[in-house]
């Protein structure tokens, strides 16, 4: 009898604590990891883990290779840090659209200067959401160059890169998924 009042009692907890999350129109959307903790004679407990950028791409199966030219190109602690960052994140089609062997030719320990400036090129200082974007601005990169915003019957591109998601936010900055590799010109 004691067990299932325990019971009971751990699942009103539980649905209580999640009726309240529910009706919090206070709470910001954050990409979290969840995990249930259940300890023996305690409540059962979500954890959340907050993602920073970095931590978005590798949770997300479509940036693969970028996640691959970010780890070779020493950047991952870089870009885990206080920020905040914005980056345009290339999906692994836009790496594959470029000129065969490209990609594995960057990842070579000898092209990682390369590799970083090209990778630097897709982040700008700051934490800019596409509602903060302006047709005709100009946004400077890590990497020193300018890229270029343009705003066309509401659908953003950054140097000709349409923005196919927008303000995945985290905890150091946000991320916009592009369909195509920025090259800088230097």
């Amino acid at each position: 009898m004691k067990k299932n009042l325990n019971s009971f009692i751990a699942i009103a907890l539980l649905s209580t604590s999640f009726l309240t999350a529910c009706n919090d129109a206070s709470t910001t959307a954050t990409p979290v990891d969840t995990a249930l903790v259940v300890k023996t004679d305690t409540v059962a407990k979500a954890v959340e883990t907050p993602k920073d950028i970095v931590d978005i791409a590798i949770g997300s199966p479509d940036h693969t290779t970028l996640v691959a030219a970010v780890t070779a190109a020493g950047l991952v602690e870089t870009l885990k840090g206080a920020g905040p960052f914005t980056v345009f994140a290339p999906t692994n089609a836009a790496f594959s659209a470029l000129p065969a062997g490209t990609v594995d030719g960057l990842l070579k320990a000898e092209k990682k200067a390369d590799l970083t400036k090209i990778l630097t090129y897709h982040v700008v200082a700051g934490a800019v959401k596409a509602a903060d974007l302006k047709d005709g601005q100009k946004v400077k990169t890590l990497q020193g160059e300018e890229l270029t915003v343009s705003i066309k019957d509401g659908k953003v591109m950054i140097n000709g890169a349409n923005v196919t998601a927008a303000d995945l936010v985290g905890t150091n900055g946000v991320v916009h998924v592009i369909d195509a590799v920025l090259m800088p010109k230097k």
